[in-house]
């Protein structure tokens, strides 16, 4: 049985999600400006992201919140990291009880250090929490829109849900594995974006691939440090959501974490890239997050911290590079 949608958000993810949720049922996508929602009624096509694809009709767009939801049985939430906590605030009165809610979002709130997962459960009802599933995994949105292979993982804490998402949205072309390990299925996802600023910077900075490769994998050291000290499987990290999706968004030409990153090391200024960016880095803000909540548990993140700086203009992109290479040398797996 068709189970009925809406997708908070009509960017570049949820477009495309709002596509494979319309495969097996109707969808309400929601966006926030009358005009972008009016332009996908009329023209069944996003006036601002993934231009060229064309929607499929059941797919029914509003700027109104309480429409978006109403009768949804699965809301999946694909808006910026920083909106998710006021979104959600206005959407909860208007939520089924027994409504999945799927959140998309790769990020950490820098105020509170919390996963989107655990802002979502900061806003919602306690009756809500089991039902949040957080999707993850290596997938730019274009190559989803085009059908192209992807594979992606479901986390929550009751399994059972993630398994729902996971019927509703797998596809030929989709395919989706089910986890019980939400945090870190969430830190993979939202730490790989600060590592692909440092990778972007280091092929800015033409300094080869032997250095790429070693910011991924001693990027990926890092995330998994943390994520253990924060109660995650390390397998997690070895998987879609971990290694997967940092080797996408740290190589792929599609990455705006990598773009941030390629800029910085070209020289250009932080307030220039983003000024010409139309949607969100994540990994900008995730920075600070991620620093913040290593040195609270007591973590080393050598190369979040050089991002950190950079992010700042505390340190020069070269004498990053330079930081990172005369540390004090030690065993592989210290």
């Amino acid at each position: 049985m068709a189970v009925p949608v809406a997708v908070l958000g009509a960017g570049s993810f949820g477009t495309c999600l709002a596509m494979l949720a319309a495969r097996v049922g109707d969808v309400t996508l929601w966006a926030r400006e009358p005009a972008v929602a009016d332009a996908i009624n009329r023209n069944h096509r996003n006036p601002r992201y993934l231009k060229d694809a064309e929607l499929p009709e059941s797919i029914r767009a509003t700027s109104d919140l309480a429409e978006a939801l109403r009768d949804r049985e699965m809301v999946i939430v694909a808006v910026p990291s920083h909106g998710v906590r006021e979104l959600l605030g206005t959407a909860r009165d208007h939520l089924l009880p027994e409504a999945i809610l799927v959140s998309t979002v790769k990020g950490i709130e820098p105020e509170t250090g919390y996963t989107m997962h655990r802002v979502m459960q900061d806003v919602l009802d306690a009756s809500h929490h089991p039902h949040i599933v957080c999707l993850s995994g290596p997938s730019f949105a274009s190559e989803v829109a085009q059908g192209k292979p992807t594979v992606v993982t479901l986390a929550a804490a009751e399994e059972a849900y993630a398994i729902s998402v996971q019927t509703t949205l797998s596809s030929p072309f989709f395919r989706c594995y089910s986890s019980a390990d939400v945090i870190g299925v969430e830190l993979g996802g939202a730490l790989k974006n600060v590592v692909a600023i440092a990778v972007g910077t280091c092929d800015g900075l033409d300094a080869g691939m032997n250095a790429r490769a070693a910011l991924m994998t001693r990027g990926l050291a890092e995330i998994t440090r943390l994520g253990v000290a924060m109660g995650a499987d390390p397998l997690t990290f070895q998987g879609l959501s971990g290694m997967g999706d940092l080797v996408l968004t740290c190589t792929g030409d599609l990455s705006r974490n990598r773009h941030v990153g390629l800029e910085l090391g070209r020289g250009r200024t932080l307030p220039e890239i983003l000024g010409e960016m139309n949607e969100v880095a994540e990994g900008v803000r995730t920075t600070r997050a991620a620093v913040a909540l290593a040195r609270k548990r007591g973590v080393e993140m050598p190369i979040a911290e050089v991002v950190q700086a950079v992010l700042d203009e505390d340190l020069g992109v070269e004498e990053a590079a330079v930081r990172l290479m005369t540390r004090q040398l030690r065993g592989e797996l210290e």
